[in-house]
């Protein structure tokens, strides 16, 4: 005998059916004269008669879907009911393949992450006027990801993408330059600065700029004319007193005064400026272009202009006193403003504030201010039970993004205050919006009080090597001019070997894009913006078809890292990384 439970599959069936078959059941007793009366000739009233109606139709109609969506055997009147039919999920190994074949076959995500490791490289796509997508074609839009043959196989430390120059520093250490802002007959890259060991690099709007891991930073103009006409300067050999001049003309900009074992280790640029962080946690500002000095307050150092700059070159870089005694964690810079962030959480802004960048809103009397001024997060966090704690910065363009961790903490006057402790990552926005740049949904001109983007805040996830429920943080964020690309930091797997079965797969971490997309920089083949996170197809969308996944919806996931061993070269610690310029974006295989 079956029974209907409630809140079962069969019982919901029940009350949907005979919700559908109550109008119907009435029309039908009032027109067509039924009879009111039972097999013993009681009087029953409508009402009794319809209710009988309405559970004769429900049970049966559950009982018939119930049997059709559960498993269940039919029943008839003379057989009696057999055993419920209960099904087991079926093993998705696919006959005739291999372990690796199988796995290639039922998870998009382990065949991204082993094609990561089997061809490491450059991926890019966007605005290609400046043929730094695609340097070897013609086309000027590039609108899904394509790869970048002269970087097949080759691991980089950095990359940078303006609209017409590119950079890139090797594993080795040396810049190579492309792009018709670096030659008009550039067809791939070419090695500039080599041999000086470098870690990182930043662009201005003339100039690379590129940190060694000594700590010296080296400034070059962006075109192979200037390159090759400048001055050059004297470099010594490891003989004595033997030295050569460079064959590309650069400068260096090394601040004065620096400390014992004091050496810069971070840098970042602006249009026109670039922020020098030291390894004591000091902040110098310096120009970076050879084009314009920087006039919008983006040094951070109040009152200084081109006529007021003291002597000597004009990007030497200057001390930002008004932090001197703040422990320096991280900087950042969009075109025309800057981010600073120190270890205690706290979040300091200069610089262009027309679009609200600075993280609060713009005066009328003045839409820049020229010395750092304290953002105040905990604003945005009154009366909700959480202290916020900033944990990264990021810019670009005219826009801002701040992550923070915010912990749950007792209340004044709160009696039984639960999940204390609890931590949730949330993510904030400020600046520009009318292109989506913002990521909050809305396309606003102007936003200064930081707005939390939701599809990037209060996520957790459930971690089984700890057995606990952990906040889903953010890895890493790229701001390109327009556009961004968030990489989450969720829970990753890239350690299947051949002893684990054909069912047990890699997968590597999520990765949403937002903003202007007018020259496909989001890589989603359309051109229309988009103000809310969204995922975009593998980046080997082709090589998905050919393992049969035409007709299943797949999203791009970046690899973490990891050692693998890479042809020719034994075991090799590596991950994806990706990187949002102007007008267009990159995903390349990263030391």
């Amino acid at each position: 005998m079956y029974s209907l439970r409630p809140g079962s599959r069969a019982f919901r069936e029940a009350y949907r059916v005979s919700q559908r078959s109550t109008t119907c059941c009435a029309r039908t007793i009032q027109s067509r004269g039924i009879s009111t009366h039972d097999v013993k000739g009681n009087s029953i009233s409508s009402e009794q008669l319809l209710v009988r109606c309405l559970l004769g139709l429900g049970i049966g109609a559950a009982l018939f879907h119930g049997s059709k969506r559960l498993g269940l055997r039919e029943l008839y009147a003379d057989a009696p009911a057999g055993p419920v039919e209960i099904k087991i999920e079926k093993s998705r190994r696919k006959k005739g393949l291999s372990k690796e074949e199988n796995r290639d076959a039922i998870s998009s995500q382990h065949l991204q992450v082993k094609l990561s490791w089997e061809n490491p490289g450059v991926y890019a796509w966007g605005s290609n006027s400046g043929r730094v997508v695609a340097p070897d074609s013609d086309e000027t839009l590039i609108r899904t990801p394509r790869r970048i043959p002269f970087f097949d196989g080759i691991l980089l430390r950095d990359i940078k993408l303006d609209r017409n120059f590119g950079a890139a520093i090797t594993e080795k250490g040396d810049l190579f330059q492309w792009g018709i802002g670096y030659s008009k007959d550039s067809r791939e890259p070419t090695p500039t600065l080599t041999g000086k060991g470098l870690i990182s690099l930043t662009i201005s709007r003339d100039r690379i700029l590129a940190l060694s891991s000594n700590g010296k930073v080296y400034s070059l103009p962006v075109s192979q004319e200037d390159q090759s006409s400048g001055p050059k300067p004297s470099e010594s050999t490891w003989v004595p007193y033997l030295s050569f001049s460079s064959p590309v003309s650069y400068r260096t900009i090394q601040p004065k005064d620096m400390g014992w074992n004091e050496k810069v280790s971070s840098i970042a640029s602006g249009l026109e400026h670039v922020l020098l962080l030291t390894s004591t946690g000091r902040l110098f500002s310096a120009a970076s272009s050879s084009e314009e000095f920087p006039s919008r307050g983006q040094m951070g150092v109040s009152g200084l202009t081109w006529t007021t700059r003291p002597q000597g070159p004009y990007d030497q870089p200057h001390e930002i006193i008004t932090l001197r005694g703040f422990d320096i964690a991280s900087i950042t810079a969009g075109d025309y403003h800057s981010l600073v962030l120190d270890k205690q959480g706290r979040v300091f802004s200069f610089g262009d504030n027309s679009s609200g960048q600075l993280g609060f809103d713009p005066s009328a009397d003045s839409l820049y201010v020229d010395v750092p001024s304290l953002i105040p997060i905990q604003k945005v966090y009154n009366g909700t039970a959480l202290s916020p704690r900033v944990t990264s910065v990021s810019a670009g363009g005219a826009n801002s993004f701040f992550t923070v961790d915010a912990t749950r903490v007792a209340q004044p006057g709160e009696s039984a205050p639960t999940q204390l402790g609890r931590v949730t990552a949330d993510t904030w926005a400020c600046g520009q919006g009318i292109l989506g740049t913002l990521g909050t949904g809305r396309w606003t001109h102007t936003q200064g009080t930081p707005t939390k983007i939701k599809a990037l805040s209060g996520l957790f996830e459930y971690d089984e090597s700890t057995n606990t429920v952990v906040p889903i943080r953010l890895k890493r964020l790229s701001v390109g001019s327009t556009h961004a690309s968030a990489t989450m930091d969720n829970v990753t797997h890239v350690a299947v070997s051949d002893n684990d079965s054909a069912e047990s797969t890699n997968w590597g971490a999520d990765v949403l894009w937002w903003g202007g997309n007018e020259y496909c920089q989001l890589g989603m083949r359309k051109r229309n913006n988009v103000s809310n996170p969204v995922y975009i197809q593998p980046l080997e969308a082709g090589m998905e078809k050919e393992k049969g996944k035409k007709r299943q919806e797949h999203r791009f996931q970046i690899t973490p890292r990891g050692e693998v061993n890479l042809k020719g070269r034994g075991k090799v610690s590596v991950e994806q990384r990706v990187e949002c310029g102007r007008m267009c974006s990159a995903v390349y295989s990263g030391t």
